[in-house]
Protein backbone atom coordinates (compact mmCIF):
# COMPACT_ATOMS: atom_id res chain seq x y z
CA UNK A 1 0.00 0.00 0.00
CA UNK A 2 2.87 2.65 0.51
CA UNK A 3 3.71 1.78 -2.67
CA UNK A 4 1.10 2.64 -4.39
CA UNK A 5 0.57 6.09 -2.62
CA UNK A 6 3.73 6.83 -3.47
CA UNK A 7 2.74 6.17 -7.20
CA UNK A 8 -0.17 8.09 -7.02
CA UNK A 9 2.04 10.45 -5.34
CA UNK A 10 4.22 11.02 -7.94
CA UNK A 11 1.82 10.98 -10.75
CA UNK A 12 -0.14 13.75 -8.88
CA UNK A 13 2.90 15.84 -8.81
CA UNK A 14 3.78 14.95 -12.38
CA UNK A 15 0.15 16.51 -13.63
CA UNK A 16 0.66 19.58 -11.44
CA UNK A 17 4.25 20.00 -12.69
CA UNK A 18 3.12 19.55 -16.30
CA UNK A 19 -0.40 21.59 -16.18
CA UNK A 20 1.17 24.77 -14.77
CA UNK A 21 1.94 27.57 -17.67
CA UNK A 22 3.80 30.32 -17.45
CA UNK A 23 2.09 33.32 -16.70
CA UNK A 24 0.98 35.87 -19.64
CA UNK A 25 2.48 39.15 -18.76
CA UNK A 26 0.30 41.97 -20.96
CA UNK A 27 2.06 45.12 -21.72
CA UNK A 28 -0.06 48.18 -20.94
CA UNK A 29 1.28 51.57 -22.24
CA UNK A 30 0.93 53.95 -18.97
CA UNK A 31 -2.12 56.16 -19.13
CA UNK A 32 -2.30 59.47 -16.89
CA UNK A 33 -6.13 59.61 -16.24
CA UNK A 34 -7.18 63.28 -15.76
CA UNK A 35 -10.82 65.15 -16.27
CA UNK A 36 -10.86 66.80 -19.75
CA UNK A 37 -10.28 70.07 -17.79
CA UNK A 38 -7.51 69.62 -15.65
CA UNK A 39 -5.57 71.82 -17.29
CA UNK A 40 -7.13 74.89 -17.03
CA UNK A 41 -6.22 76.06 -13.74
CA UNK A 42 -6.06 79.91 -14.33
CA UNK A 43 -8.88 81.97 -13.00
CA UNK A 44 -9.96 84.41 -15.95
CA UNK A 45 -10.17 87.93 -14.60
CA UNK A 46 -13.72 89.93 -14.80
CA UNK A 47 -12.38 91.66 -18.23
CA UNK A 48 -11.15 88.57 -19.75
CA UNK A 49 -14.41 86.69 -19.06
CA UNK A 50 -16.57 89.38 -20.22
CA UNK A 51 -14.54 89.59 -23.43
CA UNK A 52 -14.83 85.72 -24.02
CA UNK A 53 -17.94 85.78 -23.07
CA UNK A 54 -18.97 88.56 -25.69
CA UNK A 55 -17.02 86.60 -28.29
CA UNK A 56 -18.77 83.26 -27.83
CA UNK A 57 -21.98 85.13 -28.24
CA UNK A 58 -21.56 87.96 -30.73
CA UNK A 59 -18.68 86.38 -32.46
CA UNK A 60 -17.09 89.01 -32.53
CA UNK A 61 -14.95 91.80 -30.50
CA UNK A 62 -16.59 93.70 -27.33
CA UNK A 63 -15.17 97.33 -27.70
CA UNK A 64 -12.85 99.07 -25.00
CA UNK A 65 -15.71 101.59 -23.77
CA UNK A 66 -18.16 98.16 -23.50
CA UNK A 67 -15.62 96.36 -21.66
CA UNK A 68 -15.56 98.80 -19.49
CA UNK A 69 -19.13 99.59 -18.50
CA UNK A 70 -19.78 95.83 -18.44
CA UNK A 71 -16.80 95.77 -15.61
CA UNK A 72 -18.06 98.18 -13.42
CA UNK A 73 -21.86 96.67 -13.63
CA UNK A 74 -19.94 92.96 -11.94
CA UNK A 75 -17.61 94.81 -9.41
CA UNK A 76 -21.17 97.19 -8.57
CA UNK A 77 -22.70 93.95 -7.73
CA UNK A 78 -21.39 92.10 -4.49
CA UNK A 79 -22.43 88.52 -5.35
CA UNK A 80 -20.24 87.56 -8.37
CA UNK A 81 -23.00 84.70 -9.47
CA UNK A 82 -25.50 86.83 -9.53
CA UNK A 83 -23.32 89.64 -11.66
CA UNK A 84 -22.69 87.01 -14.31
CA UNK A 85 -26.53 86.10 -14.39
CA UNK A 86 -27.08 89.68 -14.76
CA UNK A 87 -24.87 90.70 -17.36
CA UNK A 88 -25.70 87.09 -19.34
CA UNK A 89 -29.30 87.92 -19.31
CA UNK A 90 -28.35 91.36 -20.67
CA UNK A 91 -26.37 90.28 -23.48
CA UNK A 92 -28.64 87.25 -24.10
CA UNK A 93 -31.59 89.76 -24.68
CA UNK A 94 -29.83 91.50 -27.28
CA UNK A 95 -31.14 91.30 -30.91
CA UNK A 96 -27.86 90.56 -32.57
CA UNK A 97 -26.81 87.63 -30.63
CA UNK A 98 -25.56 84.59 -32.62
CA UNK A 99 -27.73 81.86 -31.36
CA UNK A 100 -28.45 78.71 -33.33
CA UNK A 101 -32.21 78.70 -33.57
CA UNK A 102 -34.03 75.42 -31.15
CA UNK A 103 -34.64 73.60 -34.57
CA UNK A 104 -31.38 73.36 -35.20
CA UNK A 105 -30.03 71.64 -31.72
CA UNK A 106 -33.04 68.88 -32.19
CA UNK A 107 -32.14 68.06 -35.38
CA UNK A 108 -28.56 67.40 -34.57
CA UNK A 109 -28.21 67.29 -30.98
CA UNK A 110 -24.42 65.36 -31.22
CA UNK A 111 -23.42 68.45 -33.35
CA UNK A 112 -24.95 71.10 -31.44
CA UNK A 113 -22.89 69.55 -28.08
CA UNK A 114 -20.07 69.03 -30.18
CA UNK A 115 -20.39 72.91 -31.51
CA UNK A 116 -21.41 74.15 -28.03
CA UNK A 117 -18.38 72.83 -26.26
CA UNK A 118 -15.96 74.04 -28.42
CA UNK A 119 -17.21 77.48 -28.60
CA UNK A 120 -17.50 77.94 -24.06
CA UNK A 121 -15.20 75.36 -23.00
CA UNK A 122 -12.78 75.32 -26.01
CA UNK A 123 -12.79 71.55 -26.61
CA UNK A 124 -14.60 68.01 -27.00
CA UNK A 125 -16.94 66.77 -25.14
CA UNK A 126 -16.09 63.51 -23.11
CA UNK A 127 -18.37 60.05 -24.43
CA UNK A 128 -20.27 60.71 -20.69
CA UNK A 129 -20.91 64.13 -21.34
CA UNK A 130 -22.53 63.91 -24.68
CA UNK A 131 -24.55 61.14 -23.34
CA UNK A 132 -25.79 62.78 -20.92
CA UNK A 133 -26.63 65.85 -22.78
CA UNK A 134 -28.22 64.11 -25.10
CA UNK A 135 -30.68 62.63 -22.59
CA UNK A 136 -31.48 65.54 -21.16
CA UNK A 137 -31.87 67.33 -24.51
CA UNK A 138 -34.63 65.02 -25.44
CA UNK A 139 -36.08 64.83 -22.20
CA UNK A 140 -36.39 68.42 -22.02
CA UNK A 141 -38.53 69.55 -25.27
CA UNK A 142 -39.12 72.93 -24.02
CA UNK A 143 -35.31 73.41 -23.04
CA UNK A 144 -34.10 76.24 -25.76
CA UNK A 145 -30.54 77.04 -26.81
CA UNK A 146 -30.51 80.34 -24.72
CA UNK A 147 -30.85 78.17 -21.54
CA UNK A 148 -28.20 75.38 -22.69
CA UNK A 149 -25.88 78.61 -23.63
CA UNK A 150 -26.41 80.65 -20.11
CA UNK A 151 -25.80 77.06 -18.33
CA UNK A 152 -22.72 76.80 -20.14
CA UNK A 153 -21.65 80.56 -19.12
CA UNK A 154 -22.51 80.41 -16.01
CA UNK A 155 -20.69 76.36 -15.49
CA UNK A 156 -17.45 76.33 -12.97
CA UNK A 157 -15.30 74.94 -16.10
CA UNK A 158 -15.76 78.61 -18.31
CA UNK A 159 -14.15 80.46 -15.67
CA UNK A 160 -11.16 78.68 -16.28
CA UNK A 161 -8.66 79.04 -18.83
Amino acid sequence: MPTLTKILFGLGLLAVLTACEKPVVYQVNPETVAPPNADKSKLKSEEQYISILYANLFQKALSANELLDVTDVIFSIGDKDLAHEVVISNLMNRPDVKLPPDSLMRADIPGFIHDTYERFLVREPTQAELTWFTNFIESHPDLSTEMVFFAFALSNEYLYY
